[in-house]
């Protein structure tokens, strides 16, 4: 009997462990942003994550409130950091970054659409490695929409920059190899998916939650892969809930002993914590930041502060 006392002990202790990681505790912080819409909340956590110390922030905004207006913005072929993009609009309730992008040309690598046109598009091809070094991976990468009807959805997209609008595949993302870049119009990847009718659209990856289940697909999306997931790192995400709530997460980090980033299992565990029926990762590193009324929630890290980025989501 003592031997079954301690058995259902240690397994419940194990259990609780395993399901604290991963997971932080949130204070509601909404007075410390003046003039912040009462359908918006603003949450942080400096409680440590599995055992290492943590800072994140996140809002929670009601999809319903047609006082609010979910937004993207671009920068036309150069980079704004998030405060420069809340000057240009005038003012915003929330700014955070959005896509991954090339520091080359700073072109966003990923989709965005702003009043229901397609501006930046997904990379749908990328050349292998090693032995696959000669050839190409068909891929579809995630993207997080509003559609008029203000519904919320997470989806693998596939675009062509002679099309004005995306098309989603909804169960699986595209990985295939291919002799040939590209993916033209006319294949089957491209016919197999349905359009994606979003207002308003920001693309990243991988997917964190798909359908209420944690779902990382970052080989699946070329992102990250392998042992790559667990990495630490300051984190972006961006998910939804049933009942119509959007949750933006910045995760502060590489401030040694201060906040140490988060793994995208983590950052998966988080967003299904905080209830995501569906949920993705976006550009994080020195890009991670996320205003709210103009201020900084967490603290950019790279040394220079925020880093310019060619793409935003903005509620305003």
């Amino acid at each position: 009997m003592r031997m079954n006392k301690f058995m259902c002990t240690l397994v419940l202790l194990i259990f609780l462990i395993q399901k604290g990681q991963g997971q932080l505790s949130w204070v509601r912080m909404d007075t410390l942003f003046p003039g912040l819409p009462s359908s918006v909340h603003v949450y942080r956590s400096d409680a440590p994550l599995s055992g290492r110390p943590s800072v994140a922030w996140y809002v929670e905004a009601d999809l319903s409130d047609r006082s609010l207006h979910f937004e993207t913005d671009t920068a036309s072929g150069r980079r704004l950091t998030p405060s420069q993009f809340h000057d240009k609009l005038g003012g915003s309730v929330v700014v955070v970054n959005g896509t991954f992008f090339s520091f080359a040309t700073n072109q966003n690598l990923n989709a965005v659409v702003k009043n229901g046109r397609l501006v930046a598009h997904n990379i749908t091809s990328i050349q292998g490695k090693g032995k696959d070094s000669t050839r190409y991976f068909k891929v579809s990468r995630s993207a997080i929409g509003i559609d008029r009807h203000r519904r919320a959805d997470v989806a693998w997209l596939i675009t062509d920059s002679s099309n004005r609008t995306a098309r989603a595949r909804q169960l699986a993302p595209v990985s295939r190899k291919d002799d040939f870049p590209g993916i033209p119009l006319d294949d089957t990847l491209w016919t197999r998916a349905t359009p994606w009718k979003m207002r308003t659209a920001i693309g990243g990856g991988p997917v964190l939650v798909h359908e209420g289940v944690m779902r990382i697909t970052n080989d699946e999306e070329r992102m990250f892969m392998g042992k790559a997931r667990d990495d630490l790192h300051p984190r972006t995400a961006m998910g939804y809930t049933r009942d119509g709530r959007l949750i933006i997460l910045a995760v502060e980090g590489r401030r040694p002993r201060v906040a140490e980033g988060a793994s995208l299992t983590e950052l998966s565990r988080i967003m299904s914590g905080l209830g995501a029926h569906e949920a993705l990762n976006l550009d994080g590193g020195g890009s991670s930041c996320l205003l709210v009324m103009g201020r900084e929630t967490i603290r950019p890290s790279d040394k220079e502060g925020q880093r310019p980025v060619p793409g935003v989501f903005i509620i305003r």
